[in-house]
C-alpha cells in the first residue's frame, strides 16, 4: 500500500533518510525541507556544484529521449536492486523490513524476505538494503543491512528458500556495530569488481561527528564512518573474513575492516560495472553535499576528509585529514539541495549516449542530473532533460542487465527507459 500524502508528511518529517546534514545544527532538519515538496525553479542553475560549471535549460543533458517507466508502488521503498545471473527479477527494499519481488514486470503480493519483527524502522533507521553475491545462483546466499530492535546496525546472511522466497530462518549474523544515535546509519551494502562486500557507515550521528575524541570518521579505531571491506563468508569460528589487501592489517590501533575512510553518512555507493570506479555520495552537514569518485582500486585506503572538511571547506579548525581526496561533485544547501542522493554510472545500451554517465539526485530537489566523472577533477553537471521530478527521491538502482532505476519514498520505483 503507497502510503497517502498526509501520513507521509509525518514519516519524512523524521527519516531524512539520507539527510541527516544539519540545517538545525543537531543532526535534524527543519520540517519544511522534508515534508514538503520544493517549488519549481526555473533556472538550471539552482543546483550547480561549486567550482563547475552551469547549463541551460537547451543544453542539459539529453542523451535519448528519455522516461520514467513505472515498476510498481511500494510502502516507504528505499533501494532496488537485482541477482546476478537473474534477468527476470528485481528486489525492492522496504524501511519497514521487507523485501518485495517484481518478477517479469510483475510485483508478487508475498515478499521475498520480512523481517519486520526483528526492525527498528522510522527516521533514518529500518531495513536499508540487500546484496547479492556474484555466486547467488548457485549458492543462494544473500546479505542485508538494518537497524535492529536495540538499535544498533546489522549485516546479516540470509539464504533462499526458492526463486521468489528466502528462508528467514537462515538468519547468520555477520557484523553489529554499535551506534550511538538513530541518524547517520550508511546503510548500503554492493559487492565490488572483487567480489567482496563493501559496507557503507555513517559517523555515528548527531551533528558534527561529536562522539569520540576527534570524531568517528577520522578514528581508525572505530567502523563509522567509513566503506569497510570484508569476505562475509563464514570459516570457523569467524564470522566473516578479512582480504589480506585490506589498506590498514596491521597497523595498531586501526580496525582491519576498514577500506576508506573520512565520510559522514555515505547513504549510497556504487561501483562502475564496466570500469570498477567507486563512487560515493556523501550527505552534507548544513552547508555542501558532495560526490567522491575514485578509480578502480584508487579507494583503497582513501581519506575523504570528513570531519576536517565538509566538501572541500573546512568544517573542523585546528584538525588535520592526511592526504584528504576532495570531491569531484559539491552542491550548496544555499542552492536548494539537502540531501544527496548517490547513484550508478549507466551502462545500460538502450540509453544511448547517456551510457558513461553518473545519475545522481537529491532527497529534497527531486531533480535528476548527470556528470562524466573524472579523477580528482571537479566536473559539470547537467540536469537530465525530459524527466520530471522525483518527489522524495531516496535511491537510485541498477539491475543484473545493468538498467537503472529511481526510487520514491512515497512509494513509486520506476525504471529509466527511452521512449
Amino acid at each position: 500500500m503507497p502510503v497517502t500524502r498526509p501520513t507521509f508528511a509525518i514519516a519524512v518529517l523524521t527519516i531524512t533518510l539520507a539527510a541527516c546534514g544539519s540545517a538545525n545544527g543537531d543532526g535534524t532538519r527543519a520540517s519544511t525541507e522534508a515534508a514538503t515538496e520544493p517549488a519549481e525553479r526555473t533556472s538550471t542553475d539552482a543546483g550547480a556544484p561549486t567550482g563547475t560549471t552551469t547549463t541551460p535549460p537547451a543544453q542539459a543533458q539529453s542523451a535519448a529521449r528519455l522516461r520514467l517507466t513505472k515498476v510498481g508502488t511500494f510502502d516507504q521503498p528505499l533501494y532496488v536492486t537485482g541477482a546476478p545471473g537473474d534477468r527476470r527479477r528485481v528486489f525492492v527494499v522496504e524501511q519497514g523490513g521487507r523485501i518485495m519481488v517484481v518478477r517479469g514486470g510483475r510485483k508478487l503480493k508475498t515478499p521475498f524476505l520480512d523481517i519486520r519483527s526483528l526492525v527498528t524502522s522510522g527516521g533514518e533507521q529500518g531495513l536499508l538494503s540487500v546484496a547479492f553475491p556474484s555466486d547467488y545462483a548457485k549458492r543462494g546466499r544473500f546479505y542485508v543491512y538494518y537497524t535492529d530492535r536495540q538499535e544498533k546496525q546489522r549485516v546479516v546472511e540470509y539464504r533462499r528458500a526458492r526463486a521468489d522466497r528466502a528462508n528467514r530462518s537462515s538468519a547468520r549474523l555477520v557484523l553489529r556495530m554499535d551506534d550511538p544515535e538513530a541518524n547517520h546509519n550508511g546503510g548500503n551494502l554492493q559487492f565490488g569488481p572483487d567480489k567482496l562486500l563493501y559496507i557503507a557507515t555513517g559517523d555515528g550521528g548527531g551533528a558534527g561527528d561529536r562522539h569520540g575524541t576527534r570524531g568517528n570518521a577520522q578514528d581508525l579505531g572505530s567502523l563509522l564512518g567509513k566503506l569497510l571491506r570484508i569476505d562475509p563468508r563464514k570459516t570457523g569460528n569467524r564470522r566473516y573474513r578479512i582480504p589480506s589487501t585490506n589498506p590498514f592489517i596491521g597497523r595498531a590501533g586501526a580496525r582491519p575492516e576498514i577500506y576508506s575512510y573520512g565520510l559522514r553518512n555515505p547513504w549510497r555507493f556504487s561501483f562502475d560495472r564496466s570500469t570498477g570506479a567507486l563512487t560515493i555520495g556523501d550527505v552534507g552537514q548544513s552547508d555542501v553535499e558532495e560526490i567522491n569518485y575514485r578509480p578502480k582500486w584508487k579507494g583503497r585506503g582513501a581519506n575523504f576528509g570528513w570531519r576536517v572538511f565538509e566538501g572541500s571547506r573546512r568544517f573542523a579548525e585546528g584538525e588535520e585529514a592526511p592526504g584528504a581526496v576532495r570531491p569531484v561533485i559539491e552542491h550548496t544547501h544555499g542552492a536548494g539541495w539537502c540531501s544527496i542522493t548517490g547513484g550508478y554510472v549507466v551502462r545500460d545500451r538502450g540509453l544511448g549516449s547517456l551510457r558513461g554517465t553518473y545519475l545522481y539526485g537529491d532527497f529534497c530537489l527531486g531533480r535528476i542530473y548527470g556528470a562524466k566523472l573524472r579523477s580528482s577533477r571537479k566536473v559539470s553537471t547537467k540536469r537530465v532533460a525530459g524527466l520530471p521530478r522525483v518527489p522524495n527521491l531516496a535511491s537510485f538502482g541498477e539491475d543484473s542487465s545493468g538498467r537503472i532505476y529511481v526510487v520514491s519514498l512515497n512509494g513509486a520505483v520506476w525504471r529509466l527507459t527511452r521512449r
